[in-house]
């Protein structure tokens, strides 16, 4: 696990505030929404893929689904789920605490719009029982991800 440089890189830029630590597993959308004690849309799933161009996250809100057609369409092929311990093998972090950095070297990020308009959003920091507390805007200052629109339009609250 990256915690570390998930500290690390939060301290580097004045944020080490934003780092969250729960007693309990934050690891899915539902345990997440309840220890931030927000609804699911604010959790950030950080989706790992993997591409014939290697591997890429996307963040999402944690209330919407892949749409595989809006998928293959932006990157050209269909999208394939890393399995069990691929997901820290390819990111660097463990299923159910993927940040969108401090990843491994050559792993691509990119934002969903679904995330784009809320206030807070709060993706994992690099543990299944942690998050971090950001703006989306602050979250693509923080990766340099481009927006994209690869997920189903999000319920209405």
């Amino acid at each position: 696990m990256r915690v570390r440089e998930v500290k690390d890189f939060l301290l580097s830029r004045g944020l080490q505030d934003r780092l969250l630590t729960f007693a309990r597993s934050s690891a899915t959308v539902e345990l997440a929404a309840q220890a931030v004690g927000c609804p699911p849309r604010h959790i950030v799933k950080t989706l790992a893929f993997k591409t014939k161009a290697g591997p890429i996250v996307i963040c999402a809100a944690g209330n919407v689904r892949v749409d595989n057609k809006k998928f293959k369409a932006f990157f050209g092929e269909k999208a394939v789920f890393p399995h069990g311990d691929e997901v820290e093998r390819l990111t660097g972090h463990p299923a159910g605490g993927v940040c969108p950095f401090a990843l491994a070297e050559g792993v691509r990020v990119y934002l969903d719009e679904s995330i784009r308009g809320l206030d807070t959003v709060y993706p994992a920091a690099g543990a299944p029982n942690n998050a971090l507390r950001l703006t989306p805007q602050e979250l693509q200052q923080l990766t340099g991800a481009p927006w994209i629109d690869v997920c189903q339009t999000p319920p209405t609250p």
